[in-house]
């Protein structure tokens, strides 16, 4: 009973209350906001404001906009490792530059060290290498044949005529050349006769042709199994300035013609004279200059401008090659790069050979 007079009590209090509800705009519900457990203020932001949701590390302790700026301490510190890095770059460079420095040098060294010890060694090739004079003896007459190191010359002149021109390059092999022209004595020896008209051993025999002489040769091989030939036009100019030891002399061994050569004499009086009575050149080899004039194995032939490695002359011509001019002719005519011709079956009082034997 007691439990019903409370019940309709309650009742008679809330029914005018909903009835006026009922009648009255509808209202939202409250607003519910989550908290969150990140402060220690009970779900409240530092402002006193509910939290939204948001923590505090996009806030500032103000509750103001986030501080996207750089404090100065932090830009002066960021310079200061921004110089401290250049300058570890700067001498890292310095360090790489010095480096290489010593390096190159290093390397410069021993480029110096090495060049020198390749020229040592190329000096003492050659100095071993160097040829030494044979001598031979053929049925009792010694002759002598002097070695000629090879090398690269400037052939021809500019000088004087113009079939000496141009001046080229060329480059010789070694070989042996004759310390002397061919005596009298060694022709007899080797052919059995003497064609000279002026007599004497050791005059140098002439009134041969390019064709006798190579008859001479011929036999004189036969008796020594040698190889014995004339000179190439190119070797006996290289021989007749010195070789590598070439001083430049105008004739061979001089520029005085008369310390050298027997010349420029009287047709009707003068003559040949005794081999290596004048001065050698440097290679210590006489009569180049003057005497008798020497016969080549080369035809007659114009000069290349063109550098060439041991020149044979044309393959075919009318004319072989004399060098050296004899006891007849002008100083002129005697000089190292002077050249002459005539056809090989001529035979003259001031035309005589040297030989010349490949290494």
């Amino acid at each position: 009973m007691k439990k019903l007079i409370v019940y309709l009590i309650a009742l008679s209090v809330l029914l005018p209350t909903t009835m006026v509800a009922a009648n009255s705009t509808p209202q939202k519900p409250p607003k519910i906001t989550r908290r969150t457990n990140t402060t220690s203020t009970g779900g409240k932001s530092n402002s006193g404001k509910p939290n939204s949701g948001k923590t505090n590390s996009g806030r500032s302790n103000t509750g103001g906009r986030a501080n996207t700026g750089k404090t100065q301490a932090q830009k002066e510190q960021e310079e200061l490792l921004r110089q401290n890095e250049e300058l570890r770059r700067q001498q890292e460079e310095q360090a790489e530059a010095e480096r290489k420095r010593r390096q190159q040098e290093e390397q410069a060294e021993a480029e110096r060290k090495r060049k020198q010890e390749e020229d040592a060694r190329r000096q003492q090739q050659q100095a071993s290498q160097q040829l030494t004079n044979r001598t031979f003896t053929v049925n009792g007459v010694n002759f002598t044949m002097v070695g000629v190191q090879g090398g690269t010359f400037q052939m021809g002149s500019n000088d004087w005529y113009d079939n000496e021109k141009p001046i080229h390059s060329v480059t010789l092999s070694s070989y042996y050349i004759g310390q002397t022209e061919v005596t009298q004595a060694l022709w007899k020896a080797v052919m059995g006769s003497n064609p000279s008209y002026f007599k004497g051993d050791n005059l140098p025999v002439e009134q041969v042709s390019w064709d006798d002489c190579q008859t001479f040769i011929t036999k004189l091989n036969q008796l020594t199994g040698e190889h014995f030939r004339l000179p190439t036009e190119a070797e006996w100019e290289f021989a007749a300035r010195g070789g590598n030891k070439s001083n430049g002399y105008t004739y061979s061994g001089s520029s005085n013609i008369d310390n050298v050569a027997w010349c420029n004499e009287d047709i009707f009086t003068g003559s040949t004279h005794p081999v290596a009575t004048k001065s050698p050149n440097e290679l210590g080899i006489y009569d180049m200059s003057g005497n008798v004039a020497e016969w080549c194995q080369d035809w007659k032939g114009n000069y290349s401008s063109s550098s060439q490695t041991n020149p044979t002359g044309p393959r075919s011509g009318s004319d072989r090659v004399t060098r050296g001019g004899g006891w007849i002719s002008y100083a002129r005519g005697c000089h190292s790069a002077c050249r002459s011709y005539d056809t090989p079956d001529r035979r003259d009082t001031d035309r005589g050979l040297r030989l010349v034997l490949s290494e």
